[in-house]
């Protein structure tokens, strides 16, 4: 008998189960008989990040059709694609799919039973599609393998590269074959900039909350008074999380106005003030409330695999942004305009095929393409500029506060406006095509043909955040909400550029925009409102700290003779996903896998939109094969007591 130990049992713990299930009947012999053991404290399938104990308040940024769990005739993997519903068709028809089990909370029941294609589903009801995902799993393994769930933490992991691994829980241990870590999303200990606000706060008797996964932390908003001057230093998801918590959860009420969208915001008087900012100074794009209005664009087009064997096969170091991005945004922008054309063609000047031809022989940032894009779309407003929509307010000054809180109304009204309205689905073809390039992209990324500075500025500061920037944002309700919390005066707007300083004199903070040179605001309380970022030196799980401490797991770093990047992120064989070992001398650990976003392969997220050929679950079937074909060649480990 083989023994694997998953540490984590969340959305990629789930993933690798569903994998396992599907390619044991090909790699692992009914008389070899499979015991796993999934250890994690928190809830099978859903895990941490999706528990169902979480505030109801809290919502996905995907619509209900554009979340599966499951392969389907687009996913190139080697293993059997085994089809599965999205998280909308499971809802619609629960009673079809085993193994069934009704929700145990009425209120997600009621959700479910009414919950539209297009909906934008509470994360209590992803909660509840990853646990019958799970569930689902569990059932399809042959009879020869088995589960067995420990709500637990792992502390620790010991063991010879050549023999059986020691797992210990709290507890108890296990004994095991091969381990493998899909921990999920982490937190660190905070970086040293936050540490001194926190030891500000601290000392001036102030609040202050460093990077941190909203469901965590809705019992340390409660310490944030009523009316408190409040900064919260993001614009992204963690910050529409956060508002939610600290209005609505805070007994405000959202109502119609009677004109269109619009919402008008009752307070409750219970709420703080709210100073929101961040570099850019805008809240994220808002996901489209529309399905595309013209055929999908055939893509990849430009960023395909013939291109990036071209680019690979040069010789020298790479850049991003030099080499790859021209390349990668000419396939968004032709996302952008095969939709508006095909679907909008009234608003442009040439056939199709024209445009098509001529487009297809410039470089994105040559002189004839843009000349072609003016000619063919005459509103600008239908063209497609990545440089402005990175930086919407570059070289804006306004004359006083009040401006700007004018001009960010208008902006994210245009914005909501815009993202709800299909006569400009030419955006979501370029969210599309966006998707589309994670497909090449990781070959870009693990080729170490990059530059370490490339790595590091262009790659982990800037693309990811541009993606997340403009294709991962809030529902479009969200920016509404916004607005209305604007409009009550719960929320002031700060402008890009911000500054947050720490004033000894009155133990408050001062915090200051580009956009209003010389405005500044005064708060109590800080809220660093963003997700953290995992850093191995500083990491919080018990398992990943201790094989630092030890020695047996490495942090990647990047370096050439101009520059070197940390990234924080836990080295991994990128064919199969071993963790290196230092103690091997580097070599990939023969029974130690580790799968999931703090890792250096940068995965993808743990489920993902139907018929897009997702790179996380290529990852996870070649882990599983990996992994099968390596238990079904390794002598058997009993289970300890």
């Amino acid at each position: 008998m083989s023994i694997l130990v998953i540490v984590g049992a969340g959305p990629r713990g789930t993933g690798l189960l569903e994998r396992i299930a599907a390619n044991s009947a090909e790699l692992l012999p009914a008389d070899r008989p499979l015991e796993i053991h999934l250890v994690d404290p928190y809830p099978p399938g859903a895990g941490r990040i999706w528990r169902h104990d979480q505030s109801p308040l809290l919502r996905m940024n995907s619509m209900a059709e554009d979340v599966t769990m499951f392969t389907d005739a687009r996913s190139t993997i080697e293993g059997p694609v085994s089809p599965g519903p999205s998280l909308a068709e499971w809802a619609l028809r629960q009673e079809e799919f085993a193994p069934y089990r009704e929700a145990a909370d009425p209120a997600v029941r009621a959700e479910l039973r009414t919950l539209a294609p297009t909906d934008f589903p509470t994360r209590r009801a992803q909660s509840a599609y990853l646990d019958w995902v799970f569930r689902r799993a569990v059932a399809d393994l042959p009879p020869h393998v088995t589960v067995t769930v420990h709500r637990d933490t792992v502390h620790r992991i010991d063991g010879p590269a050549d023999g059986p691994q020691t797992v210990h829980l709290t507890d108890r241990t296990l004994t095991a074959d091969h381990v493998t870590l899909t921990l999920g999303h982490l937190d660190s200990a905070p970086h040293p900039r936050h540490a001194a606000d926190a030891e500000f706060a601290a000392r001036h008797g102030r609040f202050h909350l460093p990077p941190a996964y909203s469901a965590d932390v809705e019992a340390e908003l409660a310490r944030i008074a009523p009316g408190e001057q409040v900064v919260l230093r993001g614009l992204g998801l963690a910050s529409v999380d956060l508002l939610a918590m600290l209005t609505e959860g805070r007994g405000g009420r959202f109502e119609p106005t009677g004109e269109g969208e619009a919402l008008r915001y009752l307070p409750s008087g219970r709420e703080p003030v709210l100073h929101l900012g961040s570099r850019r100074g805008v809240p994220y794009h808002s996901k489209t409330g529309y399905r595309l209005q013209g055929p999908p664009a055939p893509l990849p087009r430009y960023f395909d695999a013939a291109a990036v064997d071209t680019l690979l096969a040069g010789e020298g170091p790479l850049e991003l942004r030099r080499d790859a991005w021209p390349l990668m945004a000419k396939e968004i922008a032709f996302g952008h305009y095969h939709e508006l054309f095909h679907a909008h063609p009234e608003r442009t000047a040439l056939p199709w095929p024209e445009f098509l031809e001529r487009y297809d022989r410039h470089g994105w940032y040559s002189p004839e393409l843009a000349a072609l894009v003016a000619e063919a779309v005459p509103d600008q407003a239908d063209r497609i500029d990545f440089e402005r929509l990175d930086h919407p307010l570059a070289g804006l000054e306004l004359g006083s506060d009040e401006e700007l809180q004018r001009y960010l109304r208008e902006y994210v009204t245009a914005d909501a406006d815009r993202r709800a309205d299909p006569e400009h689905s030419a955006d979501l073809g370029a969210f599309l095509a966006l998707l589309s390039l994670f497909g090449q992209l990781s070959r870009v990324l693990t080729s170490g043909r990059l530059t370490a500075r490339s790595v590091a500025e262009e790659v982990d500061e800037w693309f990811f955040g541009y993606f997340s920037f403009l294709a991962s944002g809030p529902p479009g309700f969200r920016l509404r909400q916004l607005l209305a919390l604007s409009e009550a005066g719960v929320v002031r707007f700060l402008g890009a550029g911000v500054r947050v300083e720490r004033d000894e004199a009155t133990g408050t903070w001062r915090a200051s925009g580009t956009t209003v040179p010389g405005h500044t605001v005064t708060a109590t309380a800080l809220v660093e409102a963003y997700l953290p970022k995992h850093a191995l030196a500083r990491t919080h799980d018990p398992v990943l700290r201790e094989l630092h401490r030890s020695g047996r797991v490495v942090e990647e770093v990047v370096t050439d003779p101009e520059y070197t990047h940390q990234s924080g992120l836990v080295t991994i064989s990128l064919s199969d996903s071993r963790l290196l070992d230092p103690a091997l001398g580097g070599a990939p650990h023969p029974r130690r896998t580790a799968l999931g976003p703090h890792t250096s392969l940068r995965a993808a997220a743990a489920f993902a939109r139907p018929r897009t050929d997702a790179p996380g679950f290529r990852q996870n079937d070649a882990a599983a094969r990996a992994l099968l074909r390596a238990l079904a060649a390794l002598p058997t480990a009993a289970l300890a007591a």
